[in-house]
């Protein structure tokens, strides 16, 4: 009999704490904070709109942290009315400003200054307008861009019209077309199909 009165004794210590946290400057629900018993392996984290809800012991600490906010810690009080506890608990940002940091290609700013200084840049901008627009440049980038978002558009919607023209039948073969054959037989009497050796 003592056994059981002990059980229930502990048992009257569990509460189910429960709650929301907010961030303190606009009161918005503070998605996914990590709400853990201080020493303790046990916790919980809070959903999407900062709710938590968890088993927890009279005078347990509880410990409060998310990602750009400051820690913060509660104990649950030892006289409660009931075996359920809920708090709204308030966080404070952590804003950290960190030095500036300035890279340059060059380990030192003086040889970075110097470099800058001794570029060479041409004065003439016609000059260097003709090389960036140079037609066998210009040719070449052509040849292995590829399409824009326009192209590609063009493309799809052709697909999509032959798709619905020939609908509920086969689409034609070109091999039984009588123009391809033509064209065909005028480009080989014209000589496109020669190889230069």
């Amino acid at each position: 009999m003592a056994g059981y009165s002990q059980k229930k004794k502990d048992d009257s210590k569990l509460i189910q704490f429960s709650g929301v946290v907010v961030s303190s400057e606009d009161l918005e629900p503070i998605s996914f904070t990590s709400i853990m018993i201080k020493n303790t392996h046990r916790g919980t984290i809070s959903d999407y709109y900062g709710y938590f809800s968890f088993v927890a012991e009279v005078h347990d600490t509880i410990q409060f942290s998310g990602i750009g906010f400051r820690d913060a810690e509660f104990v649950i009080p030892d006289t409660l009315p009931s075996f359920r506890y809920s708090i709204i608990q308030l966080m404070n940002p952590d804003t950290v400003e960190l030095p500036e940091a300035v890279v340059y290609p060059w380990p030192t700013k003086e040889q970075f200054k110097q470099a800058f200084l001794n570029a060479y840049v041409p004065d003439d901008d016609l000059t260097r307008a003709t090389k960036n627009l140079d037609p066998r440049t210009m040719a070449a980038l052509a040849a292995n861009m590829p399409m824009g978002g326009s192209g590609n558009f063009k493309y799809q919607m052709q697909q999509y019209q032959t798709r619905l023209y020939y609908a509920g039948q086969a689409p034609p073969l070109n091999i039984l077309n009588p123009l391809a054959w033509a064209k065909f037989i005028d480009a080989w009497k014209n000589g496109d199909f020669k190889q230069d050796r």
